[in-house]
């Protein structure tokens, strides 16, 4: 399933990070010369369905009893299925044609095969928590203009490819699926005497090959198939590219052999260290790019709100606040003349104390996730462990909800604080978990194990209803014992009429123009996180997320303020929504930035995987809205009752 997509991407908006140092998930495994070295089995994923399948969906070799790892609810949501495997490695024991075992595939059982295959399917295997990758090359030109080849890790290895006209692989006939079964394990290990005893696992490569294997005596030995010997593989002359590969389509039967070599390698890499070549940059030149992209946005904005605050707002207060010039001044046009409206209650307030409330749990959820992440709690090496965590701290964060809903509520004149806290507990999560529950039943039809099993939905429901509704209701009831907040105006009983606007203050388009600016302060950023998220390409870039993060919390501040001050100025005094939106419209920047990633970097064509990628993309920027609209909103109130506690009024 995809939720796992929306908590990824959500670390765009709402995660840090660090490069290179953090606290791993598990302590490290020391082992013996010798020792058994287990490989487990995950998903089988794609990019092309976005529907991860368990591995023995496929008819691989399997052993008798297939036997599950324990999984908790964030491997759960991700579609990870870990499970045993019949490989046999033992530390720097080095292992040339091990043959796994030899199966007879009907036609049907090779379509499935080459149906994966066609859909470009990868295979994930774990070894010491480490997930298998496929090292690949980049060319880097230093300052000098020479070239260098830099290593990098894309997450697993491929299940087989479909030969074409220009393939190199020789003896591949165009259009034909063949299988990967070969795999050469390289496992690199470190050792280090003086700070501990044996051996460590630091890196975990596959390196695939299609051959089909021929038997050296002829007839194939069932009783032990250690008493087989075959001709395309010897300790002398292992697996090569120049072999015939192994065919899965294009006929009804096919016998095929299922091979591996381990090999052995040390290491310099400390095992703290392990994760950095996972996660090391390709483009680091274009995050900074973005990063001083993101940095002059700041700074423009942060000129016009100095510009407004030092000058224009001061000049005005001290033109508003002089006895020589406050007759005069009434007969003026300006923000003063609209101060018995400026705190009248908006439409759909409910609406509005909603969406704020909920916007403030968000907030909360991101900056602990923030700050355990920069600590380094939430690494990959604890799988599942950063949907797990944000999920807690969601419902969690329900309390703050509750407060903020009903403090706004307050201010806005609303007594019944149970309605308001009732919709807050109901609305994002029900829409969040509507979205998800049909996505999900989709994703079951599918049969992949993406499919989040019954167990698991009524576990969702539990920490929905037992925690969250009761925490937001406990946050209403503390904030309903407090006080209402003292506005510095008295509101008129007539509401004042509102000149009419020129075109370019009506309120479509300054929160349309005021949407853009947010969005281009990330958008470099969201286009490597969508990459990682929906590429299934490894991602752990915190630094310069916490840097957009910051960033972008201020930017919603800022445009919301402007035109908000210019809104005020033009003697219109519907700000509440309009603040609101200045800065939340930017998540429609996002949605249709998603639909252009879609045609452009995308290659899905199959229904249900489109619906998931819309799916979660539509909950993701619902979310994007409510959090960035709760930011500026928040800065505009406090920028308003400010602005209106420093006027004098006869």
């Amino acid at each position: 399933t995809k939720m796992a997509a929306c908590a990824s991407l959500w670390l765009l908006l709402l995660l840090p990070a660090t490069k290179g140092f953090y606290l791993p998930g598990v302590s490290p495994r020391n082992y013996e010369y010798g020792e058994d070295v287990t490989l487990k089995v995950n998903k089988l994923d794609s990019v092309r369905t976005q529907l991860p399948y368990e591995y023995y969906s496929l008819p691989f070799c399997k052993p008798e009893k297939v036997k599950p790892s324990a999984e908790n609810l964030g491997e759960v949501l991700s579609g990870d299925m870990i499970e045993n495997s019949m490989y046999k490695i033992s530390m720097k024991i080095i292992e040339s044609c091990k043959i796994l075992c030899r199966k007879e595939y009907n036609k049907h059982e090779l379509q499935q095969f080459e149906s994966k295959i066609r859909d470009e399917y990868h295979v994930n295997w774990i070894i010491d928590n480490l997930p298998a990758a496929t090292k690949y090359f980049t060319e880097e030109i230093d300052s000098e203009g020479e070239g260098t080849y830099e290593s990098h890790y894309a997450k697993g290895y491929a299940l087989g490819y479909v030969a074409t006209e220009d393939d190199a692989e020789p003896n591949a006939e165009s259009g034909v699926a063949y299988v990967n079964n070969h795999a050469r394990l390289v496992l690199y290990y470190h050792q280090d005497p003086s700070s501990f005893v044996g051996y460590r696992i630091v890196a975990f490569e596959v390196d695939a090959y299609s051959v089909k294997h021929e038997t050296d005596y002829g007839d194939w030995d069932d009783s032990d198939i250690n008493n087989n010997a075959l001709k395309t593989c010897t300790p002398l002359n292992p697996v090569r590219r120049s072999l015939a590969p192994q065919p899965v389509s294009s006929t009804d039967s096919e016998a095929i052999i299922w091979t591996y070599d381990v090999q052995w390698e040390s290491s310099s890499i400390k095992w703290a260290s392990r994760w950095d070549v996972y996660f090391k940059m390709t483009d680091s030149k274009v995050h900074w790019f973005s990063i001083i992209n993101s940095i002059a946005v700041v700074l423009f904005l942060s000129a016009m709100v100095a510009m407004i605050v030092t000058r224009t707002l001061h000049r005005d207060l001290l033109r508003y606040n002089s006895p020589e010039e406050r007759e005069e001044a009434q007969e003026e046009t300006g923000w003063k003349l609209i101060h018995g409206d400026v705190f009248r209650p908006p439409s759909l307030s409910h609406v509005l104390c909603v969406l704020v409330g909920t916007g403030y749990q968000l907030i909360g959820m991101s900056v602990i996730t923030l700050f355990f992440a920069v600590l380094g709690f939430l690494s990959p090496a604890n799988r599942g462990g950063l949907m797990t965590s944000m999920l807690l701290l969601f419902v969690l964060m329900g309390i703050f909800a509750g407060f903020a809903a009903t403090h706004l509520g307050k201010i806005l004149g609303l007594n019944d604080w149970r309605k308001t806290s009732f919709a807050t507990s109901i609305a994002f999560p029900g829409l969040s978990f509507g979205v998800f529950f049909i996505l999900n039943a989709m994703v079951w039809g599918e049969k992949s194990s993406g499919a989040v099993p019954f167990g698991t939905l009524v576990a969702l429901l539990v920490l929905w209803f037992g925690m969250n509704v009761p925490l937001v209701y406990i946050g209403a009831y503390i904030s309903s014992k407090r006080p209402a907040p003292e506005l510095p105006m008295k509101i008129k009983k007539h509401p004042r009429e509102i000149p009419e606007q020129v075109w370019y203050a009506q309120a479509p388009f300054l929160a349309l123009l005021g949407g853009i600016l947010p969005f281009a302060a990330c958008f470099i950023e969201i286009f490597f996180i969508m990459s990682s998220v929906w590429m299934h390409q490894f991602y752990y870039m915190f630094g310069f997320l916490f840097i957009v993060f910051v960033i972008l919390t201020v930017t919603c501040a800022e445009i919301s303020i402007v035109t908000t001050y210019f809104q005020l100025c033009y003697e219109d005094y519907h700000w509440w929504w309009r603040s609101f939106c200045s800065s939340g419209f930017s998540a429609i920047y996002l949605f249709l930035y998603s639909i252009l990633y879609y045609y452009t970097k995308m290659r899905i064509d199959h229904l249900v995987s489109s619906a998931l990628y819309f799916g979660y993309m539509f909950l993701i920027s619902v979310g994007f809205f409510i959090l960035t609209g709760t930011i500026g909103f928040s800065a505009t109130y406090i920028f308003v009752h400010k602005i209106y506690s420093s006027v004098k009024i006869d």
